[in-house]
């Protein structure tokens, strides 16, 4: 009598796509539309990949088909974050982790530049009365 566990099981699919997994092609979806409405309106997309339930592989094979490009940026407040520019300028991934390398957050932000990496007003105001500090000593 043939068990359970002795047959043999094969997975296969008829999709010959370079990419078949259930959630990354949706999410795929959204960065076209996405990058259409910054290309057209200027409005920049913030995706949360972290609330997005991914099956085994969908993560991995959503940001290999992204690709990276040309630009890299590395943060470091509170732990190394990781930003750079996929292969398709003006879309980024964003990936935050805290003081002990674990992730905090998984973004797709499409945009000129990530908001993160953008220097806020207080720091500039701020940057500007440091500035002029300095100077004053200098004359």
């Amino acid at each position: 009598m043939q068990r359970l566990q002795d047959i043999a099981v094969t997975v296969a699919s008829s999709d010959d796509s370079p990419i078949n997994h259930a959630n990354a092609i949706p999410i795929l979806h959204e960065v076209f539309h996405a990058l259409n409405r910054y290309a057209q309106e200027g409005v920049s997309t913030t995706i949360d990949l972290r609330a997005i339930p991914f099956g085994p592989g969908d993560e991995q094979a959503l940001l290999d088909f992204l690709g990276r490009g040309e630009v890299e940026v590395t943060l470091r407040s509170l732990g190394d974050s990781a930003i750079w520019e996929c292969a398709y300028p003006g879309v980024w991934i964003v990936d935050h982790r805290n003081s002990e390398n674990e992730r905090v957050a998984l973004q797709l932000e499409i945009g000129r530049v990530p908001e993160i990496v953008q220097s806020q007003s207080e720091d500039i105001l701020d940057a500007l009365d440091r500035l002029q500090s300095r100077l004053e000593v200098l004359d």
